[in-house]
């Protein structure tokens, strides 16, 4: 009875560390869960709460061998899983940022870049204001709901034994990275039309009156004309945003084995 006992806490535990070694990259890579705006501690005691909801359903039936060298495969296996789904929540993020880049190189707002809270990288006004606009549509859509589902859900498609098909997974996150420049292109587009017609507005008003300055004059217009329209576009962001996410967690359990939540 003993043995047994000993037995199933070894297996318990393990499995733990294991699914915990899954759960972390998302707190490594993919905001709002690696933002430094949360505390690392609170960070690490997510992370261990999901871990310890998640062992229950990763290590039903499974047996945790008790070779160490074996054990140290599994967590290698286990953070590349974690690290391949963290990336595509995190390219979401990432063609949000990109696409407040373009607006403030455009507008020319990113002369004034500061630190942005959530990546904790320079960036400028537009960047940060779509960072944190990005993290309150997926708050206010239980974003962290579908990406604990969807991180539930890889260990349907790999159990916590077997081992994923590393050029799926590659292919995946390679097509995640593609997409972020076209995802960006989708959210800044309406605000980079409006800014070039108006460029293309000041060009011909420079050959008809050639005595205005049109740097003077132009560069406070397009601050008015770019943020009028982000004002205008912003609120049809959260729509774009469930679709990308969702699109985005397909993506990641992609690279594990094809499926939908």
């Amino acid at each position: 009875m003993s043995v047994t006992i000993e037995t199933l806490d070894r297996n318990t535990l393990v499995g733990f560390i294991l699914v915990l070694a899954r759960v972390s990259p998302l707190f490594l890579l993919a905001p709002p869960f690696s933002s430094s705006m949360v505390p690392v501690r609170a960070r690490v005691i997510v992370a261990v709460a999901i871990a310890i909801g998640l062992a229950p359903l990763a290590l039903h039936g499974q047996a945790i061998p008790a070779d160490a060298v074996r054990i140290v495969e599994l967590a290698l296996k286990e953070i590349v899983i974690g690290l391949g789904f963290a990336m595509a929540i995190a390219c979401l993020f990432a063609a949000v940022d990109a696409a407040g880049a373009m607006i403030d190189t455009q507008i020319g707002l990113n002369f004034g870049s500061l630190v942005n809270p959530v990546d904790n990288t320079q960036s400028g006004t537009m960047s940060q204001l779509y960072a944190m606009v990005g993290i309150l549509v997926f708050i206010v859509i239980d974003g962290e709901a579908w990406v604990i589902r969807g991180l539930a859900r890889t260990y349907e498609l790999v159990p916590m034994l077997a081992f994923p098909s590393l050029s799926r997974m590659t292919a995946a996150v390679s097509d995640a990275f593609i997409g972020i420049f076209t995802a960006a292109l989708e959210v800044a587009a309406p605000v980079l039309l409006a800014l070039i017609l108006t460029d293309v507005a000041f060009g011909v008003v420079s050959r008809v009156v050639p005595q205005l300055n049109i740097f003077a004059v132009g560069f406070p217009v397009k601050i008015i004309v770019g943020l009028l329209v982000v004002a205008a576009a912003l609120p049809f962001m959260g729509t774009w945003f469930y679709d990308q996410l969702r699109h985005s967690v397909e993506t990641g359990l992609a690279g594990i084995g094809m499926g939908a939540i």
